[in-house]
């Protein structure tokens, strides 16, 4: 497993655990978060992502993501997830992880439905 695939899969651990402390750690301070294809940033630096994780996720009890397929090139990594929300409610999720050579995710692309 690459470096790049550790971090990433810590994250996604730490996600599964509704773990927000260890979850924020995988990211850098100047983490930026874009939505694709429109390339809006949706949040900027590691104290904004916490805030929207803890206000919009990590709240759920039944949240989870099942990766269902990862691609490893470099430094990206490209999950794609199945991520149950409430019990009822499912969403595909493909995210695009940039590492940096800290080892910390510096940018995220996630991959909206068309």
């Amino acid at each position: 497993m690459t470096a790049a695939e550790r971090i990433v899969q810590a994250q996604l651990d730490a996600y599964n655990a509704r773990n927000l402390e260890a979850f924020a750690a995988c990211y850098a301070e100047d983490v930026k978060v874009y939505r694709l294809p429109s390339m809006a940033l949706s949040l900027s630096g590691r104290a904004a992502l916490a805030d929207h994780y803890a206000s919009k996720r990590f709240h759920l009890p039944r949240l989870h993501a099942a990766l269902l397929h990862r691609i490893v090139q470099g430094s990206r990594v490209i999950d794609h997830e199945d991520v149950t929300l409430d019990g009822e409610n499912h969403l595909r999720a493909v995210a695009i992880y940039d590492v940096n050579a800290d080892g910390l995710i510096a940018s995220v692309w996630f991959v909206d439905e068309a």
